[in-house]
């Protein structure tokens, strides 16, 4: 029986050959860690009575989440993340002067490598499977483990073999791959599992799409998301100054899958999640008859902040206005995305056309700030998660979308099709 890119990355890492279900103990070449978690994390390690990080070099904090602090509370979270990064002189923390969503800014920094296993104490870890190597997230005492040994325990998860055809049709990216995973087999269809994406729709995505494609695999329940490496991977590493020396690894043909998923990318809409479970997936047309008005429009995060989608957004609203009853702010997942959009000329037509232009943080995505919605407002946003309350009210609504839906439909007040404009 042959093995998964999964089993194999794992295999390659204890040194023997492992298969789904196995019980393991294995080396981490990454643990990331960000402004909300590592507290946590780092008391736990305190509290072992720990004083090294066994693998420093291989640890990184990313203050995402509340940066610039938002408040005193979290003013005084962040302080305990730079005071041990100070007092442990670590090599990879960013911080203000260097900021970006971590799952964007990693990659960014080359410190993402094919065939790595990578932890985070954030849900969205899964994000860097798009780079061929296994991530996922962990608790923040797991987080503490890996910072005390070096590594953790894993069960080998099972994979699911997603098989695209066809090529998408106009303003059909990534974010509507996985929102049709998701509506096909629910929050929690791939509980556990490993969401492997396949077929020759591959070659059609670029790095964008394949980070948004595993960002949400987490939202079907998966314990990963993971692409295999081909020329587009490597040409995106091609300029980055790599932590290590990546290793490529492929499923064979006879590997075991608990199941296979075929869609036919070519017939497949733009799809928007409705309130309040990213799997409440329904076809644009459907957003469009139901005439939808928006209070608010958000691209960012780290499923869709990135250079593309502030591309796609300005050229669908250049020499236009957001309509006067809705708000759109942009959030840039990297300075260096952002700084590269202002050298475009981006940032000059997203805010001449009326767009809020932020740092880049998690801050809208989670209702923590730069972007609270009141209540029974309605908000568009290129997001992962519409949970009740997610960006603020409980009373408010987030309908999740790619960015060229949500950009026109900030034009013109509610949802609409980009391809009728």
């Amino acid at each position: 029986m042959g093995q998964t890119i999964t089993e194999k990355i794992f295999s390659e890492h204890v040194g023997r050959k492992v298969k789904a279900g196995e019980i393991i103990r294995c080396d981490i070449d990454m643990v990331i860690g960000n402004d909300i978690t590592t507290p946590i994390s780092i008391r736990a390690f305190e509290e072992s009575g720990a004083t090294k990080l066994a693998k420093p070099d291989n640890f990184s904090i990313v203050m995402d989440h509340f940066i610039p602090a938002k408040d005193i509370a979290s003013a005084n979270q962040a302080k305990i993340s730079r005071e041990f990064a100070y007092k442990h002189d670590l090599k990879h923390f960013y911080d203000e002067k260097d900021m970006g969503i971590e799952h964007a800014l990693l990659p960014e920094k080359g410190l993402v490598v094919p065939g790595d296993v990578i932890i985070g104490a954030d849900s969205h870890t899964c994000t860097h499977g798009a780079l061929g190597a296994f991530s996922t997230g962990m608790g923040s005492t797991d987080l503490a483990f890996a910072m005390i040994t070096g590594g953790n325990w894993f069960r080998v998860p099972e994979s699911i073999k997603v098989i695209f055809t066809g090529k998408p049709g106009k303003h059909v990216y990534g974010k509507d791959l996985i929102l049709e995973i998701i509506r096909q087999i629910g929050v929690d269809g791939a509980l556990y599992q490993t969401l492997e994406f396949t077929g020759d729709t591959i070659q059609y995505l670029n790095m964008d799409d394949r980070f948004s494609l595993c960002n949400m695999a987490i939202e079907a329940g998966a314990k990963s998301g993971i692409v295999a490496v081909d020329e587009t991977t490597k040409a995106f590493l091609a300029d980055k100054n790599l932590r290590d020396e990546p290793k490529y690894h492929y499923s064979d043909e006879d590997a075991h899958y608990v199941k296979t998923i075929e869609i036919d990318v070519s017939k497949l809409d733009p799809v928007i999640a409705y309130p309040h479970l990213p799997s409440n997936g329904k076809s644009i047309k459907q957003a469009v008859e139901d005439d939808l008005a928006v209070d608010q429009v958000f691209i960012g995060s780290c499923t869709n902040g990135r250079l593309g989608d502030l591309r796609m957004a300005a050229e669908i609203v250049k020499g236009k206005r957001v309509h006067k009853k809705t708000r759109m702010i942009v959030t840039p997942a990297t300075q260096k995305i952002l700084k590269q959009a202002e050298k475009e000329g981006l940032i000059d037509i997203l805010i001449d056309a009326g767009a809020v232009v932020s740092n880049p943080t998690c801050g809208a995505c989670l209702g923590g700030y730069m972007g609270i919605l009141g209540d029974n407002e309605r908000c568009i946003s290129t997001t992962n998660r519409n949970f009740v309350g997610r960006m603020g009210a409980r009373t408010s609504e987030i309908y999740l979308a790619n960015s060229a839906v949500a950009a026109a439909s900030a034009i013109a007040g509610k949802i609409v099709d980009p391809r009728d404009i």
